[in-house]
């Protein structure tokens, strides 16, 4: 039984995604249906989290939006999703970010990864 779900699970997953850490600056091009219409919206912020699994994996991204900090959970295998642009990289010594909540301005600044 489980190794049909498993099997069910590995043809829905999603494997276009680009290789992103806690600490790297990305962007989510997200498609929004407003009504009978339907755009894309792209979320652009510091991933603060990353939930590794199969089908249940996800990251929240952070970004600063007129002054109020805007936080959105996505599922990695999301059909929703069109792509995922890494902007920068960032050096981070931790998984979880939740520090950066309680930092403003250049204090809530991210290093630079040197890309070796």
């Amino acid at each position: 039984m489980s190794a049909i779900i498993d099997k069910i699970e590995l043809e829905q997953m999603r494997q276009d995604h680009p290789d992103f850490r806690p600490g790297d600056t990305i962007k989510v091009y997200i498609r929004i249906i407003e009504g009978s219409k339907e755009r894309v919206q792209i979320f652009q912020g510091v991933v603060i989290k990353r939930k590794r699994g199969t089908m249940n994996a996800s990251y929240t991204v952070r970004k600063i939006s007129h002054g109020v900090g805007v936080e959105k959970t996505f599922a990695l295998h999301n059909p929703r999703i069109e792509k995922i642009e890494v902007v920068s990289r960032g050096r981070v010594r931790r998984s979880r970010l939740f520090y950066l909540r309680a930092r403003r301005g250049k204090a809530a600044r991210i290093r630079e990864r040197s890309t070796r």
